[in-house]
């Protein structure tokens, strides 16, 4: 037991004091933060061409000028032209592209163009459309002063979510906030156990291919080995997982308490209600008015949103999920290390491993949509995609029994690939010169004492 604590102090120091480590300790909170504020940002402010889009009214003209301009695009409306003759030389016009409207196709227009236009554009088309026709149907009825009706009542609704416990206690919630933490736990998952799992290997192969290998088995058993080199990189993970814990909470603490200091999340949410379902009240003051700003209403119920999540769960499962998922995998990484004498031999055993983790990475993406699917549920109950998809369904909620049912088999699971990839590992890791094969492997692993 000395020597396996020995191995994992310096598996876990020699990665530890990397400048690596240290950089991308603090570097992947702030990479994920922008990945989540950038991605948005550059769907809807990219630079984008300015189009112009010449619209043709067949034998109809209830949609002139009902399609407005904006800051990327133009709508020119043509008189009297033919759209079979514009359609081969609008490009050469300036067109980006020909809007072909008709009573026989007033739900189904045509836009003709060389490129594929973005769904921004085809969005404001169909909706700028579809005001226009279901006035045009209210007008049939003689209704006096529509337009003005229509102006008062436009109305945006926002569902809020409330979760109801046993005892009848409600906690605001956020599908959105749970969506967002299925999608950052079920990548963070993936990339944690393929990165560190895929270091156990190279380290393997590194020190077989220096015969290093050779100088310790001299002292230490080949199974204390692998399992001080497995154990040491895991306290790897942690060690960087629970610096972004603090850092989460760090950051957490700052914006409460400037951002939303002194300020109470319920009465500026129930004040914004007011202000909107009652537009003759009493104006408010400028301190007041400030407070109570939908923006700031709406990053608090946000905030509050996530606040409510049960992060102890979440917390806990993610590590627990983590060990076992990661002792899982980087077995057999292990294994797979000690058979081969270079990474290039690594490929044949490589896909089937991968596949389980891909696979569960694209239904955890799934699960956002659909947590409570078959699918869902029966991946996050096999061990070999249990980590990613069981850690992208907590946010939504999982029946206890079903979270017991996929640790206890994660735990059997990980001790049984364990004990077979030491089996491997004892033989391969002196194995030289000899290409192995999954044959071989079954070979080795049927050996006995």
């Amino acid at each position: 037991m000395n020597k396996i604590a020995i191995i994992i102090k310096r598996e876990y120091l020699t990665r530890v004091r990397k400048k690596s480590f240290i950089i991308m300790t603090i570097l992947a909170p702030l990479l994920m933060a922008g990945f989540v504020i950038l991605v948005p940002l550059i769907m809807l402010s990219g630079d984008k061409d300015f189009k112009k889009i010449a619209v043709i009214e067949d034998r109809t003209e209830i949609f002139r000028n009902i399609i407005p301009d904006t800051k990327h695009e133009k709508f020119i409306y043509l008189d009297g032209a033919n759209i079979n003759d514009l359609i081969p030389s609008f490009h050469e016009a300036g067109y980006f592209g020909v809007l072909y409207l008709s009573p026989d196709a007033l739900n189904n227009p045509i836009l003709y163009s060389k490129k594929q236009p973005d769904i921004g554009l085809l969005d404001h088309i169909s909706g700028s459309m579809k005001k226009e026709i279901e006035k045009q149907k209210l007008l049939t009825y003689n209704i006096q002063n529509l337009d003005s009706i229509l102006t008062q009542i436009r109305t945006n609704v926002s569902v809020s979510t409330k979760l109801v416990d046993e005892k009848g206690k409600t906690t605001q919630t956020s599908t959105g906030i749970a969506m967002a933490l299925a999608y950052i736990g079920g990548l963070l998952m993936y990339m944690l156990v393929f990165i560190f799992g895929s270091q156990v290997m190279r380290g393997v192969i590194e020190e077989k291919t220096n015969r290093v290998v050779e100088v310790l088995v001299s002292s230490v058993k080949p199974a204390e080995l692998m399992m001080g080199k497995i154990t040491g990189i895991a306290l790897v993970g942690l060690t960087q997982f629970l610096i972004w814990i603090l850092l989460t909470i760090g950051a957490v603490a700052i914006v409460k308490s400037t951002v939303l200091n002194k300020t109470n999340i319920q009465e500026i949410t129930e004040s914004v209600s007011r202000d909107v379902m009652a537009p003759g009240q009493q104006p408010v003051t400028a301190g007041q008015s400030a407070q109570i700003s939908p923006e700031l209403a709406e990053f608090s119920k946000i905030f509050d949103s996530a606040m409510n999540q049960n992060w102890p769960l979440i917390i806990l499962s993610f590590i627990f999920y983590f060990i076992t998922g990661y002792l899982l995998y980087a077995a057999v990484f292990a294994a797979i290390g000690s058979a081969v004498d270079n990474e290039t031999e690594t490929q044949q055993f490589m896909l089937p491993v991968t596949i389980p983790i891909i696979l569960a990475l694209l239904v955890a993406m799934g699960t956002m949509q659909n947590p409570e699917s078959s699918i869902a549920f029966w991946f996050s109950i096999i061990p070999f995609t249990s980590p990613i998809v069981m850690i992208a369904r907590i946010p939504f909620g999982v029946p206890a029994w079903q979270i017991m049912v996929s640790m206890l088999l994660m735990i059997i699971t990980f001790i049984s690939f364990v004990w077979m990839a030491g089996k491997v590992y004892r033989t391969g890791i002196l194995m030289y010169g000899k290409k192995s094969s999954w044959k071989e492997l079954w070979k080795w692993l049927r050996y006995s004492g």
